[in-house]
């Protein structure tokens, strides 16, 4: 028979465990407890919060470097959107969860790393009814942050069309726990040696990638990004379009699977890689199969836009 033990007992147990990754782990906060940790093996989540049982809940992640953290509000303003949509209220102000990003990320003592906000149903049960949750959870959190090598930004990388369907358009806008999809397509991008997947909707146009977006340079010189229907806004491609807009004409619309062979360039735009040049797609080759000037341009942007705006920490 396992052994029963009392919570003193049980909680030693768990504090020697070992913890896999616990050393990218910079500081974390939890609301309910209401203090700033540094230990990570303390960092654990309750089981019966809705947001680990049921994915019921929202996220953000952004990245700080050279001790500048990039994009916190418009990171705040999509997850209001996203938590407003499942009918979820933080346990305090935006304002204080925007306090608590910046002392959490100062608390860890990093020039560069992760930012994590987490935002959830709350523990209360194990049902699937929210009425259960008597109040939301919120959890925060820094850890390292891993780029891309510098070399794919030299030899470009690839892309296939993944078997995993791009989600619901009303799921899709919403940057929820429920990750799943995204997590099947990087598997499949790893069992076939792509570097990254490109899902499309029922329709055949290209949707966005597991967690980055998808642009394409056209023929004629334009930046042709997918309608958010299917896909989630991300807010490094709205910066990027509002940074390089003036530089070169900017079209929302669909993109099929021929576009994407015919293209000049192909761009993956995200949080942590920037702008990464995609030079070949399904083992077929992207115009000349180098990086293109576009993709430069935006990655050159994007940092400098760090440099100039991003929050000191």
């Amino acid at each position: 028979m396992v052994k029963i033990v009392d919570s003193k007992d049980y909680l030693d147990a768990v504090m020697a465990l070992d913890r896999p990754g616990s050393e990218q782990v910079h500081a974390f906060y939890e609301h309910r407890v209401g203090m700033i940790c540094k230990d990570p093996k303390a960092m654990l989540m309750p089981w019966d919060d809705h947001l680990v049982h049921r994915g019921d809940g929202v996220f953000e992640a952004m990245k700080f470097v050279e001790g500048r953290l990039y994009q916190l509000d418009p990171h705040l303003e999509r997850m209001k959107r996203s938590s407003s949509s499942i009918y979820l209220e933080p346990p305090c102000s935006w304002e204080e969860i925007r306090e608590l990003a910046l002392d959490v990320c100062r608390a860890g003592g990093r020039e560069s790393g992760m930012l994590r906000i987490f935002l959830g149903r709350g523990p209360g049960g194990f049902g699937v009814y929210p009425s259960e949750c008597p109040q939301t959870s919120l959890y925060i959190v820094s850890t390292d942050l891993h780029p891309p090598k510098e070399a794919v930004y030299e030899t470009g990388a690839t892309a296939f069309k993944t078997s995993i369907p791009a989600k619901q358009s009303y799921l899709a806008t919403i940057k929820s726990i429920d990750y799943l999809p995204n997590v099947l397509m990087k598997h499949e991008a790893e069992e076939k040696g792509y570097d990254y997947p490109f899902c499309f909707d029922r329709n055949g146009f290209l949707a966005e990638g597991a967690t980055e977006n998808v642009c394409m340079v056209s023929q004629d010189g334009k930046l042709i990004i997918p309608e958010f229907t299917n896909a989630l806004a991300g807010t490094t491609l709205l910066r990027a379009v509002d940074l390089v807009k003036n530089d070169m004409s900017v079209t929302f619309r669909g993109i099929s699977e021929d576009e994407i062979y015919e293209a000049r360039e192909i761009i993956i735009v995200g949080t942590t890689g920037d702008a990464i040049p995609v030079v070949r797609f399904n083992g077929k080759p992207i115009h000349d199969v180098k990086p293109g000037p576009v993709a430069k341009r935006i990655r050159e942007l994007i940092r400098q836009d760090l440099r100039d705006n991003g929050i000191p920490l």
